[in-house]
């Protein structure tokens, strides 16, 4: 997720998103204990969750990362400047966007402040918005490609045959957790709400009069879109797009690894 610096965003806009984010961090909490309640039953369920927490804090890492390697590279030095070039994970954890993928599978990590002012004026600085916004949510893609890669690597040669089941099944559920939480992220943050990356792609493409409507209607967006994420009806619309994205990719790799990683997706209900 990106943000702008405070002299480029109203006030108001800061202080309703403040007062938002607490409110998330009381229902999310609800959310969180309740999840964790359910899985402390299960202990097949609890190992999950272990194994997904190193795999949420890669995912978020390099998604703020790549916000941040972009900003930089396109002339803005905020980033560098408030230590966000980095792939050190407490640089980048937003709790809320955190719990949220540890519960839901998809969420967001601590906003990269960039300063547009600062952005090399051989583009303009919507295009460099949108390249800065999309290059959290394409690393996430990358990295998921990477991952499968990964697992049809292991399949393909049996690098997995001596090693035992317990381990086996320890290293599968990593890879697949590492390949859904990226995909979930990645899609989460294209929706073309604020203050999701997904509005300053869809920014750069509108019409001026498109764009200065949606500036003058950024806190009725940003009610949307608690809405829809509280209401659950984000998690209804992202599922399906992560399933399908993941089957694809699976079926990509597959092919070229010549492999069939359909029997897997299905053992983990994909």
């Amino acid at each position: 997720m990106v943000k702008y610096k405070s002299n480029f965003v109203k006030n108001g806009m800061n202080n309703m998103f403040n007062f938002d984010k607490r409110i998330l961090y009381v229902i999310l909490a609800i959310f969180v204990i309740k999840n964790i309640a359910t899985r402390l039953t299960n202990m097949d369920s609890l190992l999950i969750l272990v194994i997904t927490i190193p795999a949420i804090l890669i995912a978020i890492t390099f998604h703020e990362f790549a916000h941040a390697f972009a900003a930089d590279k396109l002339g803005d030095n905020t980033p560098r400047s408030q230590g966000r070039l980095t792939l050190n994970p407490l640089k980048h954890i937003d709790p809320v966007g955190f719990a949220l993928l540890i519960v839901a599978g998809f969420g967001w990590g601590k906003p990269v402040q960039v300063n547009p002012v600062n952005y090399k004026r051989n583009i303009s600085l919507t295009k460099a918005d949108a390249i800065v916004a999309f290059a959290g949510p394409l690393m996430n893609f990358v990295l998921a490609i990477i991952s499968t890669i990964i697992l049809a690597v292991l399949f393909k040669f049996e690098l997995l045959t001596n090693i035992p089941t317990q381990v086996v099944w320890i290293i599968l559920i990593f890879i697949m957790e590492l390949v859904l939480i990226n995909v979930g992220l990645g899609l989460f943050n294209l929706i073309p709400l604020p203050p999701l990356d997904g509005s300053k792609i869809l920014n750069h493409f509108l019409p001026i009069n498109a764009r200065r409507w949606l500036e003058q209607n950024q806190q009725i967006l940003y009610i949307v879109f608690v809405v829809i994420w509280i209401t659950g009806i984000a998690g209804l619309l992202i599922s399906p797009c992560i399933q399908g994205v993941v089957r694809g990719i699976f079926g990509l790799i597959g092919n070229i690894f010549k492999i069939d990683l359909k029997t897997l997706l299905q053992l983990f209900g994909i």
